[in-house]
């Protein structure tokens, strides 16, 4: 239910952003086909009624980002949610780390 994490995600972009993180952006994938070896179509294992998400998080830097991840991880609009009614399946969620190497 796209509705559903729209609500969720607009959630999760006010708490990131007020304990600090620079910017949040969720986007919905509009082309992204299976490919020969590996899409995000097969990374998460796309069924037919689903779409891909994919979103990153904008930090000072990685101890900026830690800091701002345990806040907002332990932050209780975010704790007090029903993980068993999300609207994803958090198995199949995947996340890291990423250092720029060029910006413009």
């Amino acid at each position: 239910n796209l509705d559903a994490y729209r609500k969720m995600a607009r959630l999760g972009a006010k708490v990131w952003m007020e304990h600090g993180a620079l910017e949040y952006t969720e986007c919905v994938a509009d082309d992204v086909k299976p490919g020969k070896r590996t899409s995000f179509p097969q990374a998460v294992k796309l069924k037919e009624d689903e779409v891909v998400i994919f979103a990153w998080i904008v930090f000072k830097s990685r101890a900026h980002r830690d800091k701002v991840n345990k806040l907002a991880m332990n932050d209780p609009r975010l704790t007090s949610m029903d993980i068993k009614n999300m609207p994803f399946d958090g198995k199949r969620m995947f996340w890291g780390g990423f250092k720029s190497i060029v910006r413009a």
